[in-house]
């Protein structure tokens, strides 16, 4: 599910401030690389929340 475009627009990251795209299951920046994860719907953009994709994989 996408995530509409009036919100992307909107959306930044809350750590470097960068822009963000949607990836489906996260948005991710495109600048410190960091995933927030989306959950039925919702994008959760806590730093709490956050992830890479590398640490995910342990």
């Amino acid at each position: 599910m996408s995530l509409p475009a009036e919100l992307m627009v909107i959306l930044q990251c809350p750590e470097c401030r960068g822009k963000v795209v949607d990836s489906g299951d996260a948005v991710v920046c495109i600048e410190c690389g960091l995933h927030y994860p989306v959950r039925d719907g919702i994008p959760f953009m806590l730093v709490e929340e956050a992830f890479r994709p590398e640490e995910d994989a342990r």
